[in-house]
């Protein structure tokens, strides 16, 4: 692996297996064969833009920054210098306005239109977040069609179902925020909408929340839900009303049922999340230029209408001389750490110049403004390598004075780069820097070089998460402003032949705290993992770190299962009181973990002795005459309807040496319901597999089929401890197999424990929590990290928004 060459940089480590995986599977192009290989295409790529006299000398500059640790973020490092019509940015704001085609009344794009773009910047690899709050609401009236409207919530699952289906440039999957303003009539069943498993699986989602809804909560006042589009007869005789500003009265609620709603939501189902538009627009150096309402899906990024964020964090354990104090006091570099940001500022400005946009909407406000965002990665490495714990004082004190650092050099590089090649069409000095702006807070002769030279971007810094770009390019380090999550853990990947291969995964700090000589096993106190410190220490780096960046920071506050109903409401009213620009939280609980599965990852099929002539799956041609032996099993499970039985029959065929083959399934007559006729059918299929020969397959094909009407509790299995867990399944096709499985093991006399015992995990492996099922394992064990999919049980990636 590459390290700075500097003195006193980090020592020089070998490859873990992961990031050369990641490299390999998500960044490296036809032709290359190291990440050296890849620099040089991203660094051509993005001097391409320059004069040609300067184009050679730039494309150097770049080349040695990224291989400093300056590096882009994941749609640079994968399409730069490309053949692909694949954009570099990472995320976009998309206008959706309240009509179903062409333009509203305000401009905005219609419905379908704004499904079309979203689409079409999806396909170029984009993510994209949305505020749905223009739609009318449920209930209100359709003039055109003599109808009513079925609310944003109903639309919001027709954009999820698109970006299901729409496979992103670069295989990565589309990722969305839907936004909803606390305002909004249908604001409840937003907030609620994700309880029902399967709905909304493409988005994260936030409200809107106002200053003025937080006073009025303060308050313990009435919230009016509101809309400018009139409601139906049926809303108004209920009491719905025209209010002096225009504007629609649907219903008034108390704030404080409104807020508990809220924050119930989220402390049992981790969304949605909260951003606080007021206090976002009013920070916004452009407030004078656009209104803003959404952010991207991390939400580090709040966005107007078609705005996109251009990505790149700087690794900081590149910065740290003499890091744990092997060869001298350890110190973070500010001088070469602020040479490195101003070039940053380049590169990205570039980028904008040198991507494919997926529209000229994007393209047009991406050329006024030339919006950048700056950021670092590995802050909780850094933090360790220079012996301070992320959770105190001095820990918090370090990382204002390196986003400082940064918010300096940006903002000098950006008035430096104004002088060469202009300010951003938009800029107007004294509306850029009046009272309120972030750019007002800016040190005096800073504002003084703006007001005099202008400025070439009219925002430079964020903070995202990183998460691929951090295993491939940055050897593990700490994802964005994250502390570590775990030291080492097992890292389980099925390869491309079905089998499965397992290797260990290292932190990187505590890489080089081995390497120098550090003893593992007894870590200093400055090691402090996510799950160790409390809520309220997560909360406090962000509020170190905050004022320092103009637009919003990506980080997950880890909250412990049995942490206070009480002091949770807490943390978002003291994130709002402190000036962040959003909150997102994730507690693992009971609740969650029903909701979203604790099945375990199937066991694999029992080998069965070859023989010459298999009589368990010889073909059968038809079904012998006669009685055969069988059972009659009631089945009870749980959906979302409630408690369902079902009586199912097995035949079994005596086929000697006191074996037994199931052959046929059916139901008896006198069962009723919707579902009974697909069960009748699925038994005469079942029958058919048995005699064919491939039963096994046939319900392990069942096993994997999923619906969208929520999970189906079926069964149990033991945990190592002991404790029975609830089974949830997919389907109840799938948990109609599961229980048919069952029947047959315990009629051929197997343990029906083997079936559904989870693996145990590996001594180092982190804490395993409950999730979405793992595309690379199989476990139920996808959270949110640090912005990103996170298998706690495998530590596979997903998405990073």
């Amino acid at each position: 692996m590459k390290r700075d060459p500097s003195p006193n940089a980090v020592p020089a480590l070998p490859a873990q297996a992961i990031s050369l995986d990641v490299l390999r599977e998500k960044y490296l192009k036809e032709g290359e064969q190291s990440e050296a290989d890849l620099l040089r295409r991203v660094a051509k790529a993005l001097a391409s833009v320059e004069a040609e006299p300067l184009r050679a000398e730039w494309e150097q500059r770049f080349f040695d920054n990224l291989q400093a640790g300056a590096i882009g973020a994941g749609r640079i490092m994968s399409a730069a210098g490309t053949n692909l019509q694949a954009t570099l940015i990472n995320c976009f704001v998309q206008p959706v306005g309240d009509s179903i085609q062409g333009r509203d009344d305000e401009g905005f794009p219609g419905i379908y239109e704004a499904l079309r773009e979203a689409a079409e910047t999806m396909r170029r690899g984009g993510g994209v977040g949305y505020d749905f709050s223009r739609i009318r609401p449920r209930g209100a009236e359709v003039k055109a069609t003599a109808s009513l409207a079925s609310g944003p919530c109903s639309y919001m699952d027709v954009f999820d179902h698109s970006c299901s289906t729409v496979e992103s440039a670069g295989a990565r999957r589309g990722a969305q925020m839907g936004v909803l303003r606390i305002d909004h009539p249908d604001v409840l069943e937003f907030i609620t909408a994700k309880r029902t498993p399967g709905r909304w699986n493409n988005f994260n989602v936030s409200v809107a929340v106002t200053d003025e809804f937080i006073r009025t909560l303060q308050a313990g006042g009435d919230w009016a839900l509101v809309h400018r589009k009139k409601p139906g007869a049926a809303l108004i005789a209920q009491g719905a009303h025209l209010r002096g500003d225009g504007n629609w009265v649907y219903r008034t609620l108390p704030a404080q049922q409104l807020w508990d709603t809220i924050m119930r939501s989220t402390y049992d189902f981790a969304e949605p999340g909260v951003i606080f538009i007021d206090t976002m627009n009013r920070d916004n150096n452009l407030r004078y230029a656009e209104q803003i309402s959404a952010t991207n899906p991390c939400s580090e990024q709040p966005l107007p209408p078609y705005g996109c964020c251009d990505l790149g964090p700087v690794i900081l354990t590149r910065f740290v001389k003499h890091p744990f104090g092997f060869g001298g006091a350890p110190e973070f570099d500010f001088e070469r750490f602020a040479r490195s940001v101003a070039i940053q500022v380049r590169a990205l400005d570039n980028v904008l110049d040198a991507t494919f946009w997926p529209l000229a909407q994007q393209q047009q406000e991406s050329r006024a403004k030339r919006r950048i965002g700056v950021g670092f990665t590995g802050l909780g490495n850094a933090l360790a390598m220079l012996r301070l714990r992320y959770d105190a004082p001095e820990g918090r004190d370090m990382a204002s004075r390196i986003a400082r650092a940064m918010r300096d050099a940006a903002y000098g590089a950006s008035v430096e780069l104004a002088k060469e090649k202009g300010a951003f069409p938009l800029f107007d000095a004294e509306k850029y820097l009046e009272a309120g702006t972030f750019a007002s807070r800016l040190d005096e002769p800073l504002k003084q070089d703006i007001r005099k030279h202008g400025i070439r971007n009219s925002h430079l810094l964020s903070i995202a998460p990183t998460g691929t770009v951090s295993l491939a390019f940055a050897d593990n380090a700490s994802n964005g402003i994250e502390p570590s999550f775990s030291w080492t853990y097992q890292r389980k990947k099925r390869e491309a032949d079905g089998t499965r291969s397992e290797y260990t995964v290292e932190d990187h700090a505590w890489r080089v705290f081995r390497s120098l000589g550090g003893d593992t096993n007894k870590l200093p106190s400055y090691f402090v993992s996510a799950l160790e410190m409390p809520a309220a220490d997560h909360l406090a780096m962000m509020e170190a770190v905050q004022p320092f960046i103009d637009t919003a920071i990506s980080k997950t506050v880890n909250v412990p299962a049995d942490y206070p109903y009480a002091d949770f409401q807490g943390l978002y009213l003291e994130a709002w009181r402190a000036g962040l620009k959003g909150l997102a939280t994730y507690r693992p609980n009971e609740i969650l973990g029903s909701v979203l599965s604790t099945t375990p990852m199937e066991a694999p099929a029992p080998q069965v002795e070859r023989r010459k002539v298999d009589p368990m799956r010889t073909m059968i041609e038809r079904r012998p005459p006669g009685q055969l032996p069988g059972v009659v099993e009631k089945i009870e499970y749980w959906t979302q309807q409630g408690r369902q039985t079902l009586y199912i029959v097995v035949s079994f065929l005596p086929i000697g040496e006191g074996r037994e083959r199931a052959i046929e399934f059916f139901m008896p007559v006198g069962q009723s319901g919707e579902s009974q006729q697909w069960i009748t059918s699925s038994m005469r299929l079942l029958s058919l597999a048995a005699r064919g020969g491939f039963l096994e397959r046939a319900l392990g094909d069942m096993r994997k089929v999923a619906w969208d009407r929520g999970p189906v509790r079926l069964g149990t299995y033991s945990k190592a401890d002991g404790t029975a867990v609830p089974m949830w399944h997919d389907s109840e096709v799938a948990a109609i197999a599961y229980a048919i499985q069952n029947i047959i093991a315990r009629r051929q006399g197997e343990p029906v424990a083997a079936l559904v015992t989870p693996p145990a995990p590996a001594a180092d492996a982190p804490p395993t929590m409950a999730g979405a099922k793992c595309p690379e394992c199989g476990a139920h064990a996808m959270i949110r990290k640090d912005g990103c999919e996170f298998c706690t049980s495998c530590g596979h990636v997903g998405a990073c928004g």
